[in-house]
């Protein structure tokens, strides 16, 4: 029973030594890559960006425009479009009105 004992514990070592072995590499690579792409010293801070997103736009539509409400049952897809770029309107506009430079942009996900 002792001798399974030790041979299990020099494996285990012998695994431990692999796997630190494999660490040390893995940190070399990685130092390398990023030395050859000059990456270790361009901490630039990300960019923010602003997600709006109308919760309810066919609601909105109908609230606030008589044809959106016959149009909205019938064509959903457009309806929702035409409340994003009316929404990003008056948004540019309220942003101009402030004298605050502001690029907008719709993405379809």
């Amino acid at each position: 029973m002792a001798t399974f004992l030790i041979a299990l514990t020099l494996l285990l070592v012998a695994f431990s030594a692999f796997l630190c072995w494999q660490l040390i590499m893995q940190q070399q690579l990685i130092t390398r890559m990023l030395k050859e792409n000059d990456l270790a010293g361009s901490m630039e801070e990300p960019e923010l960006v602003l997600t709006l997103r109308v919760i309810d736009p066919i609601g909105l539509a109908k609230r606030e425009s008589k044809s959106a409400r016959v149009l909205a049952d019938k064509l959903p897809i457009m309806v929702r479009k035409m409340v994003y770029q009316e929404v990003m309107k008056e948004l540019q506009q309220e942003m101009s009105e402030r004298n605050i430079p502001v690029k907008m942009h719709i993405e379809y996900r």
